[in-house]
């Protein structure tokens, strides 16, 4: 799945950014996307942050 981001929480994403996304988690009570950011490295971020682009 590709989502776009629509608000950065950090300085490793950027908005409007597409990004891929590798996996979907639950952290406590939310579901977050995991996604290689702009640093390379893999995260979880809040579903809130991003639009869905492309649904795979």
């Amino acid at each position: 799945m590709t989502v776009r981001c629509l608000k950065a929480i950090n300085i490793d994403l950027t908005v409007g950014a597409e990004y891929e996304v590798i996996g979907i988690e639950q952290l406590g009570d939310r579901e977050c996307y995991r996604i290689v950011d702009d640093s390379g490295d893999d995260y979880l971020y809040g579903t809130s942050c991003f639009e869905v682009v492309k649904s795979s």
